[in-house]
């Protein structure tokens, strides 16, 4: 895993990129705002997105429980607390116990319209470059934790991490990022 590609270009989403997605997530549709933003307060990978149902919220908790798919061999699911923001954009979809929270006409979104959708959001806020994409989400997420003083075992436990090392990635951050991160000592 990396936070640059080979052509030094940054894959995560910095804070005026998040600021700007977060207000283009609220020009689409209730549920397609709701996948966005899921994407983006839960560091959840698409897939892992697409298979939440009603029963994965416990939204008086403030937490959504998601499968980490990843690891397929086992039955393996963590709790991400998410901000009252998400709460009430969740809460406001309309859904049967037994359906995907994102469907279309009761089936599940399909993967390629669910990554549609981000790029859309990602079009409108304007975010450009191989951060525009739902991994840019999740490493941004990443990034966002540490600049806020999230402890790394916390992360790693959010982002479904089996190895510490994994997570640590997140502390390579370069620029303005690692600025935000060294000024919590100053």
């Amino acid at each position: 895993m990396r936070l640059y590609d080979d052509r030094a270009q940054r894959l995560y989403i910095n804070t005026e990129e998040r600021a700007r997605f977060i207000a283009a997530a609220q020009t689409e549709s209730p549920q397609q705002r709701a996948f966005a933003l899921t994407l983006l307060h839960t560091g959840c990978r698409l897939s892992e997105a697409r298979a939440l149902t009603p029963a994965s919220l416990q939204l008086d908790a403030r937490l959504i429980s998601i499968r980490s798919l990843k690891k397929r061999a086992i039955h393996h699911m963590r709790e991400v607390p998410i901000p009252d923001e998400l709460v009430t954009v969740l809460g406001a979809l309309t859904n049967t116990p037994d359906c995907p929270l994102w469907h279309i006409r009761g089936a599940p979104v399909p993967r390629v319209t669910a990554y549609r959708w981000v790029k859309s959001v990602m079009a409108t806020a304007d975010i450009t470059g191989a951060q525009a994409c739902p991994k840019g989400l999740r490493h941004g997420y990443g990034i966002h934790a540490i600049k806020c003083g999230v402890p790394l075992n916390m992360l790693q436990k959010w982002l479904g991490h089996a190895s510490m090392s994994t997570t640590a990635i997140y502390t390579n951050a370069l620029g303005a990022d690692e600025l935000a991160i060294a000024e919590r000592m100053w």
